[in-house]
């Protein structure tokens, strides 16, 4: 057996341990095809980590396509009664332009997802199982947390266009302060408004260090309810031994448009890149047709190779 482990990857190795990390807590192993209809990638492209996507025509005249993501199909073909969750994990070749690159690459990824009836204590236990899939990669990990509701509300009490929102999220997402400060001269916001701009892109820490900073974002009833939502995440975070592992970071931004609530990456030392990416995706499952809540996470471990 030690034999045979010697000789995997780093990759296979990860793919290993997180296989059995996930079905250890109850969650089925997904199967899928390579191949699926086009059009539901077609629909959700911003979803997707690349609009590029491999298709192709087949001999009954559907147009396929490569599978580029999973979670997708995981939702497209989930059954869910009233009050069930439903568990999946994955292990999955996914086909899309890597990232830093200009061509197709076949990409291993590993990652779970939580649909249905989905509370406070799942999403607790699939935040959790984030952080231990990090440290199946490696020891030295951190696991960044934003919160979707907070940046939405915070963009929405500043009164930004749709164009001025779209240039804070691409500068927050780059920790851009002069980026931030530059919208809000264009927009012409006052100088409370453009100093929650700014609040918010200078917040990070631990669980601990932000709390009051996290008060400060509290503008109106929206901004006060998803702080307050925030909080519990991070106290029952706390609460089960994790607080070392977590950062709050509102650069992690999510694509508002498919997420609400809570937003996260995860990175080990060594790797610049995060390793790890999911959140909430509420909004996705309704554009799918689908009723309840998601949350889930994928594992890029096409990075390993760094």
């Amino acid at each position: 057996m030690n034999n045979w482990l010697a000789v995997l990857s780093r990759e296979e190795k990860a793919a290993f341990s997180l296989r059995a990390l996930y079905a250890e807590n109850g969650y089925e192993k997904y199967r899928m095809s390579k191949f699926e209809e086009y059009d539901v990638y077609a629909r959700n492209k911003d979803f997707l980590v690349s609009e590029n996507v491999i298709t192709f025509t087949d001999l009954d005249g559907r147009l396929l396509a490569m599978k580029p993501d999973v979670t997708l199909s995981i939702i497209k073909n989930a059954r869910l009664g009233v009050g069930e969750v439903m568990k999946v994990y994955y292990h999955e070749n996914v086909y899309r332009v890597a990232k830093g690159t200009r061509s197709y690459q076949e990409i291993m990824q590993a990652g779970l997802e939580c649909l249905g009836a989905v509370d406070g204590t799942t999403l607790l236990e699939v935040l959790s199982l984030a952080v231990q899939s990090l440290d199946c990669i490696s020891e030295s990990n951190v696991l960044e947390l934003s919160h979707t509701g907070i940046v939405g509300g915070i963009l929405n009490a500043c009164a930004l266009s749709d164009e001025g929102k779209k240039t804070v999220v691409e500068a927050l997402a780059r920790k851009d302060l002069s980026g931030i400060r530059a919208v809000a001269a264009q927009e012409g916001l006052d100088e409370g408004k453009a100093s929650l701009l700014e609040k918010l892109s200078t917040i990070y820490g631990g669980i601990d260090d932000v709390e009051g900073a996290l008060d400060g974002l509290c503008v109106d009833d929206v901004t006060t309810s998803a702080v307050a939502d925030f909080k519990g995440v991070l106290n029952g975070l706390k609460a089960l031994g994790l607080s070392d592992k977590i950062r709050v970071d509102f650069s992690v931004a999510g694509n508002r448009k498919y997420y609400s609530g809570v937003a996260f990456q995860g990175y080990v030392e060594g790797i610049p890149t995060g390793v790890l990416s999911g959140g909430q995706y509420d909004g996705l499952m309704g554009s799918m047709g689908k009723k309840g809540k998601a949350i889930g996470f994928a594992v890029y471990l096409d990075e390993l190779r760094r």
